[in-house]
């Protein structure tokens, strides 16, 4: 017979978004949550699982970074996970955005962008395109990786002692005649 902590382990990763769509895992290691982090593309809030056109993607995605520490800052990490195909991810991960020392309470506008933003250009098959931030200890200098693609975001958080993430999203992408879909959840 289960323990109740561990059935209720199970039912929480069951039914976390990131887990199930293999973001912890391929991306990130498993954290629990504890910042807001509100994503908006074309108008809409991205929300794990959504899916977006490379067209609704165009323009870098307005961030925006809940609680009231303002004297907190944070990185954010975009990638695609999925570079260059779901079925072939050896370019595991792309990096699309990198910004930094984002002071809490404001948004990704305040940060400080080490890579630029690129949008995403899937050609093949549905991509993830995952968003992660991470608490520094303080405003830190970053650099720029030489490559955007293979870039590890747990080598990244490691080597600039950032732990695990306090917040992630992700959404899906496929090119404008792509059909089919990663199911939304």
């Amino acid at each position: 017979m289960k323990s109740s902590i561990t059935k209720h382990y199970n039912m929480t990763r069951e039914r976390n978004p990131l887990v199930v769509s293999r973001v912890v895992g391929d991306v990130l290691d498993a954290f629990t949550s504890t910042v807001e982090l509100r994503v908006y593309s074309d108008g809409r809030m991205v929300c794990n699982g959504c899916n977006f056109r490379p067209s609704q993607v165009v323009a870098q995605p307005r961030v925006d970074i809940g609680g009231d520490d303002f004297r907190s800052f944070y990185t954010l990490v975009m990638v695609d996970a999925d570079a260059p195909s779901p079925s072939n991810p050896c370019l595991r991960e792309y990096l699309h955005w990198l910004v930094t020392d984002i002071p809490g309470s404001t948004g990704a506008g305040f940060g400080k962008e080490i890579v630029s933003y690129e949008s995403p250009q899937p050609s093949i098959g549905i991509h993830r395109l995952v968003l992660g931030l991470f608490r520094q200890p303080r405003r830190q200098t970053v650099d720029a990786p030489g490559r955007r693609q293979n870039f590890n975001t747990r080598e990244f958080s490691r080597v600039y002692n950032l732990g695990s993430p306090v917040a992630a999203v992700y959404y899906n992408c496929q090119r404008e005649g792509g059909t089919g879909g990663r199911r939304a959840l």
